[in-house]
């Protein structure tokens, strides 16, 4: 089906469904969506049925924006909304987006800039034709979201470019014939690291997740030379479930190698893996390693991200439809639901889940209209890997840090600045806050600070109580005072030369470099200190090293080999993961509705993988898998 054939169709639903006074301006294919102009913005806005009907009607998402002849000029819609906003309101940042036409205003007071019964957003609107969106301003200013805003501005031209071409590629015919489903394993499969797979149908190729190994110096990459790969061209799509390196980390090597296409992912996952692929580049040039990328090529992926919120259903190919929902994981974290041809076949990719409410998320979502394989993590998924509860994990680290910090140590714990930071400072600030250990300065290195940030960009994301917490009671525990953001290395090593006792959450969480190191070199022989991991540890990484208790570890100091005698103590909370563990994943596809027909392990160590293959064949009697990297498996 041609873009002039959709058009024509979507004309034909316009002129059934819209009242015949309303003006259409314009009718376009952007991206996945059928964008429809119009100068009667009211006629929408009052009647919300006629968007779900044109929706219905055309089976394609549908957006309603202004004519652009409408909208005032950036420049002078700023300054009306300046004008007619009271100073009370204290806006701290106006930003226009041209792809919905709507103008998101921040403010400290977001009632003032609504006004009673809407009358001041009503204003806005008649006197410069952008739709007002109005939120409250972020509690931490992240530069991270404040740079993605801008450079989409700028390159706004070049993204409604992209948006067209994709919706042309969209269009394309679909062979005629026998349908197939085929799932190819490049990369995480009975390993931790580098996941990435590739979902084909006759007609379409989509890839979902491309992640680095960061334990691995030779393998750290997908098997992206795979024939089934190539060209990158032909790809339709990339799905990124989440924003960690072994999810995301390579995104950038595609567009390196040619890929122009679209990468679909939520908002604060685009935020977050840029933030992380940044970091991934600087990590390499501090160690003087060669980079797999530039952050040109950071900047291109950014560029062609369609972000979809939870819930909300895109074609991606012409016989490929995506649902992104919650996975409980990180911020922003998806299971990503494909709904392949008209009813034909269901696959969904959990990537990293947590099956359990947390301090920061709900649990992942485990309820799909149709479900026929699953692909599902195991990272914990043995046979002993059983993790105690929230609870028990705070009862833990209160336990641990009265220990240490009473007989004035300092407790290091490493950490993955997306997730599991945010999760340890929300419990050692109840503790301290309700005095049940030391109060003690809890210094973040690393980009710990940007990554909580961006958490408070996008508090929809977080769970209910979390939300009221910050937003409605006004009590934020990440702008606590013991919190101190280590901002220099004159201030890393002043912490490192203080004798009074402290905690320092430091990246990287595998302890494979990082600002971690530093704190790690000047402590680990003194038995007053503690080093506590609250997360997973890769198999080849200092972290798993020292959890084996390994009583001497050798490290790269800048370019010398550096021996450290580790005498601290050394403690392990798995509580805090964001990963399910054993009974989690059991209970997961023993609750899903429906009931998938298969489930294929991957994410996970070999005989992880394996053993909760066997486990789920023998408790529910379905199909199972744990397929190897290179495996091609035919799903329908």
């Amino acid at each position: 089906m041609s873009v002039e054939r959709i058009l024509r169709d979507a004309e034909k639903v316009v002129r059934k469904v819209v009242p015949k006074d309303v003006e259409i301006t314009e009718i376009e294919l952007e991206g996945p969506v059928v964008v429809i102009y119009t100068k009667s913005m009211e006629e929408f806005a009052e009647n919300n049925d006629i968007v779900r009907q044109l929706a219905q009607g055309m089976r394609r998402r549908v957006a309603i924006r202004p004519d652009p002849s409408l909208l005032s000029p950036i420049e002078e819609a700023e300054e009306s909304i300046r004008e007619i906003i009271p100073e009370d309101a204290k806006i701290t940042d106006i930003y226009f987006e041209h792809e919905n036409g709507e103008v998101t205003i921040e403010a400290l007071s977001p009632g003032l800039v609504i006004g009673k019964r809407g009358t001041i957003l009503n204003e806005i609107k008649k006197t410069i034709g952008w739709a007002p969106r109005v939120v409250r301003t972020p509690p931490i200013p992240s530069r991270t979201v404040a740079d993605i805003r801008s450079f989409l501005r700028k390159y706004r031209d070049d993204r409604e470019a992209f948006l067209k071409r994709v919706g042309r590629r969209l269009a394309r015919d679909t062979a005629e014939g026998e349908n197939w489903v085929r799932l190819t394993t490049l990369g995480g499969f009975r390993q931790v690291g580098r996941s990435c797979s590739l979902l084909m149908t006759r007609g379409s190729k989509i890839m979902i997740d491309c992640g680095v190994d960061v334990s691995s110096d030779n393998n750290g990459s997908p098997y992206l030379q795979a024939p089934e790969v190539m060209p990158l061209e032909a790809l339709d799509g990339v799905v990124v479930t989440h924003a960690h390196l072994d999810h995301s980390g390579l995104i950038p090597v595609l567009f390196k190698y040619g890929y122009d296409g679209p990468v679909y992912c939520t908002p604060p996952t685009r935020d977050l893996m840029s933030l992380l692929q940044i970091d991934y580049v600087k990590v390499a040039f501090g160690e003087a390693k060669k980079a797999p990328y530039d952050s040109k090529h950071i900047r291109d992926t950014v560029k062609h991200c369609i972000p979809l919120k939870y819930g909300e259903t895109t074609d991606i190919s012409p016989d490929v439809r995506l649902t992104l929902q919650n996975a409980g994981h990180i911020l922003g974290s998806s299971i990503a639901h494909f709904h392949i041809g008209d009813g034909m076949y269901n696959v969904a990719f959990t990537g990293d889940i947590k099956f359990e409410k947390s301090w920061l998320f709900n649990a992942a979502t485990n309820r799909f209209p149709r479900l026929e394989t699953l692909i599902i993590e195991s990272t914990y998924g043995g046979y002993h890997d059983l993790q105690p509860s929230r609870r028990e994990a705070s009862g833990q680290v209160k336990g641990i840090a009265a220990r240490i910090l009473n007989r004035g140590g300092k407790m290091l714990v490493p950490v993955f600045a997306v997730g599991r930071s945010q999760e340890v400072m929300l419990v050692l600030e109840g503790l301290m806050r309700m005095k049940r250990i030391p109060t003690v300065p809890i210094y973040l290195d690393g980009m710990i600070w940007e990554a909580t940030a961006i958490h408070t960009a996008y508090p929809e994301y977080l769970n209910s109580s979390l939300r009221t917490q910050i937003f409605q009671t006004g009590q934020n525990p990440f702008l606590a005072e013991v919190f101190n953001r280590v901002d220099s290395q004159e201030m890393r090593e002043r912490i490192i030369n203080d004798t009074d006792p402290c905690i320092i959450l430091a990246t990287s969480g595998m302890m494979n470099g990082g600002p971690v190191i530093e704190y790690f070199k000047a402590w680990a022989d003194n038995p007053k200190n503690a080093l506590v991991f609250v997360g997973y540890q890769a198999e080849g990484t200092i972290g798993r090293k020292i959890q084996k208790e390994w009583k001497e570890i050798t490290l790269n100091d800048r370019g010398s080999p550096l021996t450290l005698q580790i005498r601290l103590d050394v403690e392990v909370v798995d509580g805090f993961s964001g990963h399910s563990d054993r009974l989690q994943l059991l209970n997961y596809v023993g609750t899903l509705e429906p009931r998938p027909e298969r489930v294929i392990i991957g994410h996970g160590e070999e005989y992880k993988c394996s053993d909760l293959a066997s486990s789920l064949y023998k408790k529910f009697g379905m199909e199972t898998r744990a397929p190897m990297n290179l495996e091609t498996i035919r799903l329908k």
